[in-house]
């Protein structure tokens, strides 16, 4: 029976995973409906599975997208206010006319916005003014669709609301993830760097070596002083850093502290001047997107109240008549831009309880255990990887199968296969690093996301030539990621 079920199990697996990879149901209707069918295959009853499966699941992500919601409404007061607009255009001119030079600050600005930013909407908004820019100093347009999806991942490796939905999945600590992400930040940020200089020389331009050693050498003064004041957060980490790098961290973070407090106050005094203000963007708006990020890494605060703060502080910068009104507009329309990856997360929610169970609960009732735990757990023991480098190896080789809402893909069916491996014994932390490392090759060359198919679109260019375009690196950062992970978790 067992045999029989398992058997049942696979087929359902992979009958959904072709229907995503073909289009012919989205992921929104596929996972609740894996969630309906797993737990009546193994024997649990109609009424339970509607119970806890749909009824329970479907808030088992609330940190999730309540955290989603108001990042989203930051970004929808960040497009109305013109802050994200006029912070590419100022970018833009004082980047010279290198190209290199034009496509490194580019890529570093888009981080930046979609640190915070997201939606299809925001995407667009930027890209509207960001391609025309790169184009005109005689960027690919190939290169010019890659610049831009290397910069939404890297910053979405700092987005919290992605962070919250793995908290909610592997139950890991926040520094946890933090620390694994500014890995993964490190990692991206260095292989787009890689791509934007050979994508360069392909499109014909000269390189000024000199111009690139001297940009290499501020990001690599500004990653010092991250690592020193990571340090100082972390100082059980080993990473070498010398006691007077801890000091300076501890200095730097509290002069940001310091400056933060003094934005805020400067921003505070223009509230009172209302009548006299204009209609252009003060320069204390530009620090909006990094409010929340900063303290989230470097003041531990909560998620939605470091959000809200950006909130606050985003209304108090950008204060002028009918504001009030603007601010809720965003609130609202935030959470409408929102909700397709919020519905997502419902059926993920969904499928994370037909896999690993509803708790508690359920354990009072049926000390026996959850049945789909039950069934699953010695079959994917005898699969999962033991080791370091079997981790890397298998998932290495695998990580293509984030394509086309593959298993690994953190938006089709990657949660599922999470929770069978958090069942199945493997750490959340490995989890956790496996999915950040491959889900960059999701992000940036998965031709089934609807930002690749617009940006293509865009630039006319086939979505499937992107694809091939950049998936030696973003392959080549999923090994690294991995390899990063298993000397951390495992």
């Amino acid at each position: 029976m067992q045999v029989i079920q398992i058997l049942l199990f696979i087929i359902l697996f992979i009958a959904i995973a072709l229907a995503m990879f073909f289009r012919k149901i989205p992921a929104l209707i596929a996972l609740p409906l894996m969630a309906f069918a797993i737990p009546l295959i193994c024997g649990i009853s109609l009424n339970d599975t509607l119970h806890y499966v749909i009824g329970q699941g479907s808030l088992k992500l609330h940190t999730a997208y309540t955290v989603a919601i108001f990042g989203s409404m930051l970004g929808i007061l960040m497009q109305k206010t013109g802050v994200a607009e006029n912070f590419i255009k100022i970018g833009a001119e004082l980047a010279g006319d290198n190209p290199w030079s034009i496509a490194v600050l580019m890529l570093t600005l888009i981080a930046m916005l979609f640190s915070t930013l997201g939606g299809l909407g925001a995407i667009i908004m930027v890209a509207t003014i960001i391609l025309p820019i790169l184009s005109s100093i005689g960027i690919g347009q190939m290169t010019c669709i890659g610049i831009f999806l290397f910069g939404l991942s890297v910053g979405g490796t700092l987005n919290a609301g992605n962070w919250a939905l793995y908290m909610d999945v592997t139950k890991l600590a926040p520094d946890v993830i933090r620390r694994f992400a500014l890995i993964m930040f490190a990692l991206t940020y260095a292989t787009a760097l890689i791509y934007i200089t050979v994508q360069i020389y392909r499109d014909g331009h000269d390189l000024n070596f000199r111009k690139i050693a001297r940009t290499l050498g501020v990001i690599g003064s500004i990653a010092l002083v991250v690592v020193a004041i990571y340090s100082r957060l972390n100082p059980d980490l080993q990473l070498g850093v010398t006691n007077s790098l801890r000091t300076i961290g501890r200095l730097l973070r509290g002069l940001i502290g310091a400056g933060m407090i003094a934005l805020f106050a400067i921003s505070l005094t223009r509230v009172f001047r209302y009548q006299k203000l204009s209609s252009e963007i003060y320069w204390t708006a530009y620090f909006t997107p990094l409010i929340p990020l900063f303290l989230i890494l470097l003041f531990d605060m909560h998620f939605i109240a470091a959000f809200i703060s950006g909130l606050i502080y985003g209304f108090v910068a950008t204060f002028r008549k009918g504001s009030l009104n603007l601010l809720i507009r965003s609130v609202f329309e935030g959470g409408a831009v929102v909700m397709p990856a919020v519905s997502l997360m419902l059926g993920i929610g969904m499928l994370l309880n037909a896999i690993i169970g509803p708790g508690a609960e359920w354990e009072m009732a049926h000390p026996g255990g959850w049945p789909v735990l039950t069934l699953l757990q010695p079959f994917m023991l005898k699969i999962i990887p033991t080791t370091p480098w079997g981790y890397v190896l298998l998932f290495g080789l695998a990580a293509p199968l984030a394509l086309y809402r593959g298993p690994l893909n953190v938006w089709g069916m990657g949660y599922g296969l999470a929770a069978v491996l958090l069942a199945s014994g493997m750490q959340g932390g490995a989890i956790m690093g496996l999915l950040l490392a491959v889900g960059q090759v999701q992000g940036i060359s998965d031709p089934t996301n609807t930002h690749n198919v617009w940006l293509a679109n865009e630039m006319q260019q086939d979505v499937q030539k992107v694809l091939w375009n950049t998936i030696p690196y973003t392959w080549s950062i999923a090994v690294v990621g991995l390899i990063f992970s298993a000397l951390i978790f495992l």
